[in-house]
């Protein structure tokens, strides 16, 4: 197990645990040609007014360009190392390519330096290469799934995610996402192989706030502990329930709890073969 657990020597480090880095990275320096630096906009809008709750502050960070298209085909790549990237959970690595371009790519699960994968429509199904998703057997996990041919990489990109092919039926794939959703893709789409590395991440504690705002999150505050003016959950002498059915947003909107809020007429429903299990049964 990578985790390291903290001695209780503060109220803060009780309870606090990491991952050993030293033991999962390869102790390289960040690429300079494919980093740069990003402004942070603490969750608003190009008009100043927060868009997103709960962002803003948190460690200055470079960001790393990563290659979620891998539209180099045909050209096998080697992983030179294995780095952390501050923007998000998994690892990425510089991937060397034959012809000696390098680019950042997210790494799978068990994928160490000096390890190979190439992107082409008779790969073996092997961890980390890459292929449409009609090459592929029932059963494997796949990661950086595309939604269109082409658009890059977007589903099952986060620390330990990965989809499952569970059938192939005329002219599309069907894939168990990591919500339990099964959903229909077109097999033209191309996703690679494998599991999203440092699955490890989920078991992180931050065992304080402080730890918490270095990460750039802000406090969430409980809507009952608002006034009614606040949201809709607010008010009452003392601790109160929350007075109706379903929990709600402070917009009125259905949230948190398994509530459904996905609109009935979004055009994607075609393409939803089960909806997710919500819940501890998921």
């Amino acid at each position: 197990m990578a985790l390291k657990f903290y001695k209780p020597v503060t109220p803060g480090r009780r309870g606090m645990s990491g991952l050993k880095y030293r033991e999962l990275l390869s102790g390289d320096r960040p690429l300079k040609a494919l980093t740069k630096g990003k402004r942070s906009f603490g969750g608003r809008s190009s008009n100043g007014r927060v868009s997103v709750r709960h962002q803003g502050g948190g460690h200055k960070k470079s960001f790393r360009d990563v290659d979620f298209k891998y539209n180099k085909k045909d050209i096998t790549a080697r992983i030179a190392t294995i780095e952390y990237d501050p923007f998000r959970s998994a690892f990425i690595g510089v991937a060397v390519y034959a012809d000696g371009e390098k680019r950042y790519v997210t790494l799978p699960k068990t994928m160490k330096v000096g390890d190979t994968f190439i992107v082409s429509e008779n790969a073996p199904v092997k961890t980390g290469n890459r292929l449409p998703l009609g090459k592929l057997p029932v059963g494997t996990f796949v990661y950086n799934v595309e939604v269109l041919p082409g658009q890059g990489g977007i589903i099952a990109r986060s620390a330990g995610n990965y989809a499952e092919v569970v059938a192939h039926d005329a002219g599309y794939t069907h894939l168990k996402m990591p919500s339990t959703e099964i959903r229909r893709f077109i097999e033209t789409a191309w996703a690679s192989v494998g599991e999203v590395s440092n699955d490890e991440h989920r078991l992180v504690n931050y065992g304080k706030a402080g730890r918490t705002r270095w990460k750039g999150v802000k406090p969430t505050v409980r809507g009952t502990a608002m006034n009614p003016v606040d949201h809709p959950h607010g008010g009452g002498e003392g601790r109160q329930g929350r007075g109706r059915r379903r929990a709600i947003s402070m917009w009125g909107k259905p949230t948190g709890k398994g509530q459904k809020s996905r609109r009935p007429k979004k055009p994607s429903k075609v393409f939803i073969v089960s909806r997710r299990k919500v819940g501890k049964r998921k």
